[in-house]
């Protein structure tokens, strides 16, 4: 009998002998687990492989479908391999760039040598079906780093070339898909017959590459539109073909030339001038008496809030921030979630009526006393502070509900204002390899709550889900109803958030679920090459983050 080792399936809880050298895949078929929509991928000892990994020692194992977050990426690479293969195959000397997450699918921008029609679209849909149905093995292979850049430099991929020079990896996983061979950063499929849903329609001047739902794996994710949030992306997608940065690899080589200093100031001269054209637009119109300003979790909107009153007291407008917290109903009247908890994410657990009654009053002219919500008793109590507006006074208001119609419904749509702000992270890793937005705002938030909040990286991690599905439900539904959408990305602010990050992901234990998740984060972060914060200003976004910032909070 040959050699076996010891698994234990955290999906059972039962312990398994396999053979040594075994497959994640080959494990899973004595495991008699039955994942409806699954599996697509594992933590291997908390860290996310995919099902080629061959297994040599004792582990922990869980199976993860297309219900996890890790599962839909694994899925979601692999079918940009078969789009990428597809185009490859169809249109000699083309360009695939995995460009824009929007309308629940992602925008690619397919460089064909003409202009995308909807001839071509169809093309490449009916081939990707023919590659999926042609049941093709992703072949995963290992080779040094400096094999591999060579590999791809002969293959003309200058953008993978740049982005490996700077992995510091001896070693480097790449897949071969029948003839074509690419580079994606994580876990893949084993065989293209696991991809059963897609979407490919036209999308602009590309595609739009559709996905299954997490909520429900057998549908495609539902088509929203969001022009607004594609055309903020598409703008700084400009500046950076100014700056001729799209990629890391494009960013380190610039770094390595002494340039770090310029795009450091250039960036956030750009976002300067976007915050004082919005102040401008503001000022312009003598009817908008309230800013609502709304974004989700650590886009920075507080820094962006006093910026922007900066800029307006530029203009001749003194601003008056209000806080919705102090809006809160007493405990006893807050709504609860589906556990039974207090929710206090919940648009109801605000006091609308009064909102709408004091910020008329306060249009009118009048004067009104300002409530303030005691966290300690649970209850809304007068706070003595007296609020009245003058015809140079503007209301600002920053809150995850802003945007949301039903807050403020009483108010004439032509006394507001609303902005919405987030990190919408436009450069990419390369040209196959995109950047989450929510990657951004999470090392953010991990910084943050460990400097300021005392709040550990796996606490932050484990929260995470939570906040993204109250984002989902309360901030994500109405950012299209926004006058202005306002990117808080920075395009050096990963290199530079890098240096506080790592260090407090590496305590994250192994033995914890969310180390998963802190492995993955610190091996993105590889990627870049360090900057000091050193050069940022004080009234920079990134140190509502990184400390050192001239605005008190």
């Amino acid at each position: 009998m040959g050699q076996t080792i010891r698994i234990r399936c955290k999906n059972n809880g039962k312990v398994l002998n396999a053979p040594i050298g075994s497959t994640l895949a080959e494990i899973y078929k004595q495991l008699d687990l039955g994942l409806q929509y699954g599996p697509v991928s594992a933590r291997v000892n908390n860290k996310v492989e995919g099902l080629h990994y061959r297994v040599y020692h004792d582990k922990d194992i869980e199976y993860l479908d297309l219900y996890t977050s890790s599962g839909i990426r694994t899925y979601t690479r692999s079918l940009f391999m078969v789009l990428c293969k597809a185009v490859h195959d169809l249109y000699s000397g083309s360009e695939v760039v995995i460009d824009i997450p929007v309308s629940n699918g992602y925008y690619c921008n397919l460089r064909l040598g003409h202009e995308v029609t909807k001839a071509d679209v169809d093309k490449i849909r009916e081939r990707m079906q023919q590659i999926i149905d042609a049941h093709l093995p992703l072949q995963r292979f290992e080779a040094t780093t400096e094999e591999a850049i060579e590999m791809f430099a002969k293959l003309g991929d200058e953008a993978k070339v740049k982005l490996l020079k700077n992995s510091s990896s001896l070693y480097t996983v790449y897949y071969v898909l029948d003839d074509y061979t690419d580079y994606y950063y994580g876990s893949m499929l084993t065989n293209t017959a696991q991809l059963t849903l897609f979407g490919l329609k036209q999308y602009y001047d590309g595609v739009l590459l559709r996905i299954p739902s997490v909520k429900d794996p057998s549908q495609l994710g539902e088509l929203i539109k969001q022009d607004k949030m594609f055309e903020v992306f598409k703008e700084h997608h400009q500046w950076q073909n100014l700056l001729g940065i799209s990629t890391v690899g494009d960013f380190n080589e610039a770094v390595s030339k002494g340039l770090a200093t310029d795009l450091v100031n250039v960036s956030e001269a750009l976002q300067e001038k976007k915050i004082s054209q919005i102040a401008d637009t503001i000022a312009a119109n003598d009817k908008v008496r309230v800013v609502l300003i709304a974004g989700p979790s650590s886009s920075g909107k507080t820094t962006f809030c006093k910026r922007l009153s900066v800029q307006l007291l530029a203009c001749g407008i003194k601003p008056i921030q209000i806080s919705l917290d102090d809006y809160f109903v007493n405990r006893a009247d807050t709504p609860k979630d589906e556990k039974g908890e207090l929710d206090y994410e919940s648009l109801y657990s605000l006091n609308i009526p009064l909102i709408n009654e004091q910020f008329n009053a306060l249009f009118c002219g009048e004067e009104v006393e300002l409530p303030k919500y005691n966290f300690q008793t649970g209850v809304s109590e007068k706070s003595g502070k007296r609020l009245k507006m003058s015809e140079h006074n503007i209301l600002i208001v920053e809150g995850i509900h802003a945007l949301n119609p039903h807050l403020t419904q009483q108010i004439p749509d032509e006394k507001k204002f609303k902005i919405y702000a987030s990190a919408l992270t436009t450069i990419l890793l390369d040209d196959h390899n995109y950047i989450p937005t929510t990657d951004n705002r999470l090392l953010r938030r991990i910084v943050r709550d460990y400097k300021y909040r005392g709040c550990s990286a796996k606490d932050t991690i484990h929260r995470w889900p939570s906040v993204r599905a109250g984002e989902n439900k309360w901030i994500f539904p109405y950012q299209e109803e926004a006058d202005v959408m306002f990117n808080t990305a920075m395009l050096f602010e990963l290199a530079v958030i890098k240096q506080q990050a790592i260090e407090i992901l590496e305590q994250v234990p192994e033995n914890c679920e969310e180390y998963a998740e802190a492995y993955r984060l610190r091996k993105f972060l590889r990627y870049f090459s360090p900057l000091s914060n050193k050069n940022l200003p004080p009234t920079s976004l990134l140190r509502e983050f990184l400390g050192g910032s001239s605005f008190k909070y």
